[in-house]
């Protein structure tokens, strides 16, 4: 198989079956197959994918138990994956997919172990971009990632990475995370972006998991940050407590310090609650995880009978 295109697929009823004719007839002459993976959707989804993989040879098609979420469902898919290439698309027609085979190109001219997408004028609505801009801020301060490199979702990934990715059970995959700590061989193409035709958007919780998910399970440095913060204050309490000492001694009198030790008091305990908050989430990450928290759930599947063979 030369690629696999897995597309999670979430309220996206409308556009699933044109973007899988679309993906079908573009990579007709490659040996290829779709991933299709319904996350739970509440409408008509699951019975569409159902048809389309009834219908098309190329088409495996899981059905999940409920909604896990977007990342989930792409690890999901990337465990039935058996591309040499795998690309990850979205379902609602932003990716075309004829640009698809910029990343494949791309992919071969510089041997990269992945390849993402990035945008000369992006469609997206200014929540989204915004929200873009701080995970990429995110993740170059605790992932090392390039600078100019932009985390679109729109990316391929070769297979040897992927088998290296989907060694991870945990219940909070964060696919940029993971494929960072496989690799750094990275490349990047400019393609096309589209105006949604449908599935499902972003949403400010959607963003606030994803943010806490990249701060918790995939770097030390937020605790270090608190860590070191409680170094710097300790310093600097214990200068101040000795330019108090030596202010006293000159001026032979005792200063107003009441308001100064108040506002230490509050300073203090909220450095203490944000240092209590941070661990709690460390401690609830990994309580959820040692407690079997599933990745996720597989209702059913319809894959090609000549995969049994």
């Amino acid at each position: 198989m030369d690629i696999s295109v897995i597309i999670p697929v979430y309220k996206s009823e409308t556009t699933i079956a044109p973007l899988v004719e679309r993906i079908l007839s573009t990579l007709r002459t490659y040996r290829m197959e779709i991933v299709l993976v319904n996350d739970g959707s509440p409408d008509h989804s699951e019975a569409i994918c159902t048809e389309l993989a009834e219908r098309f040879q190329h088409v495996k098609f899981i059905s999940l138990r409920r909604n896990f979420g977007e990342f989930n469902a792409v690890m999901c898919g990337l465990h039935y994956a058996t591309g040499r290439y795998c690309v990850m698309v979205d379902d609602d027609f932003q990716n075309p997919p004829s640009e698809i085979l910029k990343l494949v190109a791309e992919a071969e001219r510089g041997q990269y172990d992945v390849v993402y997408s990035y945008y000369q004028t992006k469609q997206h609505s200014l929540f989204r971009n915004t929200g873009s801009w701080v995970v990429n801020q995110m993740t170059t301060r605790l992932l090392d990632k390039p600078r100019d490199l932009y985390l679109s979702s729109f990316k391929l990934i070769r297979q040897e990475v992927v088998r290296e990715m989907i060694r991870y059970t945990g219940p909070y995959p964060y696919l940029d995370g993971l494929i960072f700590r496989v690799t750094r061989n990275v490349g990047k193409v400019a393609v096309e972006h589209h105006k949604r035709e449908g599935g499902s958007s972003y949403t400010l919780r959607k963003l606030i998991s994803l943010f806490l998910n990249i701060l918790f399970c995939y770097s030390p440095r937020p605790i270090r940050l608190v860590t070191n913060t409680g170094f710097v204050l300790i310093l600097l309490s214990i200068l101040g407590s000795l330019t108090e000492l030596a202010t006293s001694f000159l001026s032979k009198h005792l200063p107003e310090t009441d308001h100064l030790i108040w506002l230490t008091v509050i300073f203090l305990g909220g450095i203490q609650l944000i240092g209590l908050g941070l661990v709690g989430e460390y401690i609830g990450k990994i309580f959820m995880t040692q407690n079997g928290l599933p990745q996720f759930v597989v209702k059913k599947t319809i894959l090609p009978k000549e995969i049994f063979s």
